[in-house]
């Protein structure tokens, strides 16, 4: 999936939200060890998973950190 800021809307960032959540239960991670992977906070994370936070810059530090190289923000 290919998003770019222009074109995002509510229906992707459930997408997204969904994708985020899965590959960090996937990969094993607490939101406490994503939040070292990656640079964010728990709090930060919490809100990518729930899709309140859109934020592209923190999308891609997310994906990156899960390995979730389909995710292109």
């Amino acid at each position: 999936m290919t998003i770019s800021q222009t074109h995002f809307n509510h229906h992707n960032s459930i997408s997204l939200a969904e994708a985020i959540a899965e590959g960090r239960r996937a990969a094993g991670y607490s939101f406490d060890d994503l939040a070292i992977a990656c640079g964010l906070t728990v709090s930060e994370l919490e809100a990518l998973e729930k899709g309140r936070d859109q934020d592209p810059v923190r999308l891609k530090r997310v994906a990156s950190a899960l390995q979730l190289h389909h995710l292109v923000v």
